[in-house]
């Protein structure tokens, strides 16, 4: 059995032998939700969860500066990137000595259906990735069935300058999952990217009914919640990132988070 990744690559299914590094904090969280601790002998400095499990998983630099030497010295047999989070040119270096590299791109909570799906069957978890994947179905569901009222949200990532998310991205549907409408198109503003800056936030805030405010990449804090709220005539609020950017196992509880904020906000 062949396994095809998101970069139409396919891969046998490995053995208890296998040596998995991942370059995805994300994933790195759900190899660990998957049962495949034993086998992850490495990880970037940002991959910091399950916590305590991964404390003692050695680094190989981060998800955009990977240390190629300390990843070869550590025999890895697969190695797991994502399209947005580790470059090109890192993957193909990687490809040179690493037998497996295996590309991953969700863009959706939906998405993550399949990701658990191709891990799963490449590591030989198969049940495990089906329970996962039931779990996310439900929390799809109770989403699905909740009546939302839409409403537009300006949701920054950055500050000095001001970044936000544009409507192309993982993050903008995992908040329309709960009626929140991401409308600034990729470089909309002033910036070609998927994460635009924003050059006037006062101005940026007269298109939306709520700023969100989130704890990743910038950690956003009880004073910068302030200065906006101060400066703005919308509602402002401090948002986990994680919750709503992490993809993998991560989503399940992601969307539970956000019923429960949406809920809160409206009474707000």
């Amino acid at each position: 059995m062949r396994c095809v990744d998101a970069a139409g690559n396919s891969h046998p299914r490995a053995d208890s032998s296998a040596r998995i590094v991942s370059l995805v904090p994300s994933i790195t969280e759900l190899l660990f939700s998957l049962g495949l601790e034993q086998q992850v002998v490495g990880r970037t400095g940002f991959c910091i969860h399950p916590r305590d499990a991964v404390r003692n998983v050695p680094k190989v630099g981060g998800t955009k500066d990977v240390k190629l030497e300390v990843l070869r010295g550590l025999h890895p047999t697969h190695v797991i990137v994502n399209v947005d989070e580790n470059d090109l040119v890192t993957f193909q270096k990687i490809q040179e000595f690493v037998p497996h590299v295996i590309v991953t791109h969700p863009n959706s909570p939906a998405d993550n259906i399949a990701l658990f799906g191709l891990l799963g069957e490449v590591f030989g978890v198969e049940p495990r990735a089906e329970q996962l994947a039931g779990e996310l179905k439900r929390e799809l569901a109770a989403c699905q069935a909740a009546t939302w009222s839409p409403e537009r949200v300006l949701y920054l990532v950055w500050k000095d300058p001001w970044m936000a998310v544009a409507s192309d991205t993982y993050i903008a549907r995992t908040l329309a999952c709960v009626g929140w409408e991401v409308t600034i198109e990729p470089g909309g503003w002033s910036g070609a990217a998927r994460y635009p800056v924003i050059s006037d936030i006062e101005s940026a805030s007269h298109a939306v009914g709520r700023v969100l405010l989130s704890s990743e990449p910038f950690m956003f804090r009880q004073r910068h919640l302030n200065e906006l709220r101060d400066r703005l005539n919308v509602p402002v609020d401090l948002i986990d990132g994680e919750m709503t950017s992490w993809y993998g196992s991560r989503a399940i509880r992601g969307l539970a988070y956000l019923r429960e904020f949406r809920a809160r906000s409206a009474g707000a």
